[in-house]
Formats: C-alpha cells, structure tokens, sequence
C-alpha cells in the first residue's frame, strides 16, 4: 500500500504544483476581467454614456446573484456533490458566457439594436429589491449598462464558483503538504491580473489611436477561454489521481440542510468568515477607486506627445519588467544555492525600481497602482512556507489587519499632504501600494488553509461557500458606500480629479480595526477550544 501511494501524482511535487498552476492561471484570467473596465472609466463615460452611477451600479451587480439570490451557496452544494473537475469546467464555461454577454453589451453592434430598445424601455424598477435599495437597474440607466450588468452577474457566479473550487482544489491537492504555501502562490500569482488589467486595458482601448472600449472587454473574454481550458487540462490531471488513489470524485452521502447546520454552529467559523469580510471588503472596493484616489491626491505633468512615455510601447516594456520582478520574486523562495537566491532578490528590486521609475515617467495613476501585487508575489511564499512549517496563522492575520490600518491612515492623511510634491507623493504612493499588496497576501497565506480545521473534509466545499457568500455582501455593499460617501463628504465638486477621499479612507481603515479585533478573539478561542489555527500545517 505505501509503495502504491508513494506512485500518485499527488506525491510529485512536480505534478501536484502544475495542477496549481493550472488552477492559478484561470483564476489569473478571471481577475483581470473581474475589474477591465475600472482603468477606463472615464472612457466609459463619453463613449458610451455611463455616468459614476451606472458604471458603480454595473460594476456592483457581480455579487448581486451570489449575495440575493443565494448562488454561491448552491454553488458549495454543487462542488460537495459533483466534485472538483465538474464544478471547475461549469464556473469556467459560466464565466465565459457572462463575458460574451458583456462584450456584445459594450461592443459598436449593440448600438441601435433592437436588444438596446427593449432594455431602454424595460427593467426600469424591479419590485421588492426597488424597495429594498438594492436594485442592479434604475430608470434611466443606459441599456448597454443594463446587459453589461446582466452578463457581470453571470460572470461573477462563475468566478465566485470557480474561487470556492480552486480552494477545495488545493486542499486536494496538497493536504498535509505544503498547502499555505501553495493557497498563498495561487493568489499572489493569480492577482497579477490586477496589474495586468491596470496596464493592458487602456492599452487596447486606446490601440492604433482610435478609442473602442470593446476592444478591453474583448481581450478579457480571449482570456476567459485561455482560463476554460486551463480547468480542462485540471479536469484530466484530477481524474488521473483519483484512479489512482482510489478516492471517490462523487461523495457517496447526499448533501443534506443539517451540514450547513453544522458548519454555521462552529464559533472558529464564524471568526473566520467576519475577519474574511471586514478584510476583504476593505480591499476589494478599494481596488476599484484605488485609480481615482491616486489621481486625487497626486499631482501628475503632462507626457510630451510623440516621446518614447506617450507610446503604446512603453506598456509592453513595462508589462515585461513587471513579469521580471514577479518571476524573480517568486523564484527566490526556491533557490537551494544562496549565490542563486541573491541573484533571484538583486533582479527582483532592480527590476521593481526600473517598474516604479517608468511608472513615474508615463505619470499615470493606473501605472502606479499596478504595482499593488509585486511585493505580494515575492514573500506570499515565505508567509505560506512559515504557515506550513511553524503554524501561526491566527497572528499573521492580525499582523495583516494592522498593516491595513497603517495602509489606508497614510492614504487618508499622508499622501494628500505631498499634493504639488511630483517625486515625493509618487514615493508614499508606491510604498503604500507595495505594503498593502503583502497585507492582503497573509489571507490567503493563513485564513484558507485554516478552514479545512474547522469542518469535516466532506463539506468544505459548502463551508467556503459560506464565506464567500458572506464575503460577497461586504463587496457588493462598501462600493455602494464609499460612492456615496464621496457624494456627501464632496459636495459641489464636479472634476473627477478634486475629490476628497478622507472620509471613505478611514471608513476602510475602520474595517481594518474591526478585523484587527476579530483576530485577536480567534486567537483567544483557538487558545480555549484547541482549532489548531497556530499548529503548522505539516506535521
């Protein structure tokens, strides 16, 4: 029998971390479409009419399936009862399909369509969720926002889906390896997507010097189908392991209502899931004025038309030494020879001052904060490494919770005072991006292994469904606040660049102290009741 598991493909470290990065790729793709129109919002406005109230209530409608319609709950029973690979290429095929639906909703044929007349003239007011203010459409509400919003809930089912899904992947994959190591690389790999949407969506829709936003979504959607076969290619690895291991794909006990019972009556759950919204939820939402904000608080120069920063060459270039500094970073945690390791580190920060140098010259707030994953990806690594080897996840996440504190106060009250300060302001700018990136990367690193501490192994897959959908409500209700927020606390200002973004700041860094602590009481109870939270992953 030991000879014969010693032979799965689990137990090449080889195979097992190309599944991950297999599963790290589609998510890879899904991030980027998740946020490929927030660097071009103001094109949005004057090519196809979207006001901050449409483009907020179009990009707020990707969790309103998941959050009111209860989705991600049914997309948790799903994956307990079909199993990793056919959840996979459903939450794959889910994504695309809401993709292409936003596509045609964005694209010059959907202009003048009898679809734009019909949704002109429907879906004004929606009973009940009218009402409650949570409507994803209003009256007068562009109809290319409408179908966008429409094909944006579908795609977030899928994505929501596909999220629970690599969660319950890895913890396949690698259970009683080196599993925060491997949930900590998936993320910080696969949110380079929001790099990669911050500098190659302006790209191509302002390509050859003709603006077409459809051009940005149409690149997503290429992606997505990168991303589906990526989950197919997963689905013949997994089919192969379970023939080998003899583990059933399909659970042979039915889902039944009293497991979700079960899961909702564990404290250490619902700690998790609270730390797991007020975090993200400061995150997330950011993420989407992070742009904005930047633009507010940071005086830019003009770019000398025809010079080698105006061009659309530079964003090659500076996508490429990105890829260095992320390649670099990641390399350097597993390099056995240190003269390797320090080679690995010395190209790393070369190359992410080269970044930060061109970010500055092209004088674009998008450029700057793309560099938000890079620090991420270099020591997500090492946190995961230490989670596996000598535990401590509770901490890290209270470490995480005080860095984002620190993040968003600076944001608030230090960078606005460099407003006028060319070099200085991009510094605290950078600096911040940089120390927030590796605050967000200790969730991934500690919060998703310590799940599978809490519940059976045969409803993990509901249990991280539950703390997406709980997730979901932070993310779809804290955009809707910090807008309004801005409306309040700005009123009069009509330049998009003249706002003041204070007071949704310290709401976000409010959110940092309630999740500060949350985490200290998870380490108090994981003390009592013995969860495990600190005990290392690898025994």
């Amino acid at each position: 029998m030991t000879q014969q598991i010693e032979k799965t493909l689990r137990d090449s470290a080889g195979v097992r971390w190309t599944a991950l990065l297999l599963l790290a790729l589609a998510m890879f793709c899904a991030y980027i479409f998740m946020d490929i129109l927030s660097p071009i919002k103001d094109l949005m406005l004057t090519t196809r009419g979207w006001d901050s109230t449409a483009f907020g209530t179009m990009q707020g409608s990707e969790t309103f399936l998941n959050v009111f319609v209860f989705f991600l709950i049914f997309a948790g029973i799903i994956l307990d009862k079909m199993g990793v690979r056919f959840t996979a290429i459903l939450s794959g095929a889910v994504m695309l399909v809401g993709a292409l639906i936003k596509y045609y909703a964005i694209s010059e044929n959907f202009i003048g369509s009898g679809v734009e007349v019909w949704f002109t003239n429907n879906l004004n007011h929606i009973p009940v969720f009218e009402q409650l203010g949570v409507s994803p459409f209003y009256e007068g509400m562009p109809a290319s926002a409408k179908v966008a919003a429409c094909g944006f809930m579908i795609f977030g089912c899928g994505a929501e889906m596909a999220g629970i899904t690599v969660s319950r992947g890895i913890v396949k994959w690698f259970k009683g390896r080196e599993m925060a190591l491997a949930m900590g690389s998936e993320m910080a790999l696969a949110r380079l997507g929001v790099a990669t949407c911050m500098i190659f969506s302006p790209f191509f829709a302002k390509f050859g010097g003709t603006i077409d936003v459809s051009r940005s979504v149409a690149f997503g959607v290429v992606l997505l189908c990168i991303a589906l076969m990526m989950f197919i290619v997963y689905f013949f690895m997994d089919k192969k392991l379970d023939a080998q291991t003899g583990e059933a794909e399909e659970k042979d006990d039915p889902f039944r209502i009293k497991d979700l019972g079960q899961i909702l009556s564990s404290l250490g759950f619902w700690l998790v899931a609270l730390l797991c919204v007020l975090y993200y939820s400061a995150i997330f939402p950011f993420q989407k004025y992070a742009v904005n904000m930047l633009q507010c608080n940071l005086t830019f120069k003009g770019v000398e038309a025809g010079s080698f920063w105006a061009s659309s060459s530079v964003t090659i270039v500076q996508y490429a030494i990105m890829l260095v500094v992320a390649v670099t970073a990641f390399m350097f945690n597993f390099m056995k020879k240190k003269s390797m390791k320090y080679l690995m580190l010395t190209i790393s920060v070369v190359a992410l001052v080269v970044y930060c140098y061109m970010g500055y010259m092209r004088q674009s707030a998008e450029s700057i904060f793309a560099v938000f994953p890079l620090l991420a990806v270099g020591i997500t690594p090492i946190l995961g490494n230490y989670v596996d080897h000598k535990g401590k996840a509770a901490s890290m996440l209270v470490l995480g919770s005080l860095l984002l504190i620190l993040c968003h106060l600076t944001f608030a009250f230090v960078l606005p005072t460099f407003q006028g300060n060319l070099v200085g302001g991009v510094i605290v700018a950078y600096l911040t991006i940089l120390v927030l990136g590796a605050s967000f990367s200790l969730v991934p690193a500690s919060l998703w292994p310590s799940v599978p501490k809490l519940v059976d192994a045969k409803i993990i897959g509901s249990a991280y469904a539950l703390i997406f959908w709980i997730q979901n409500i932070g993310l779809w209700l804290f955009p809707l606040l910090i807008g309004k927020v801005l409306d309040k606390t700005n009123p009069g200002v009509t330049e998009a660049t003249k706002l003041n973004y204070t007071a949704p700041l310290v709401m976000l860094a409010s959110l940092g102290l309630a999740a500060l602590i949350i985490g200290l009481i998870l380490k108090v109870v994981d003390k009592k009741k013995g969860l495990g939270l600190e005990e290392p992953n690898i025994k």
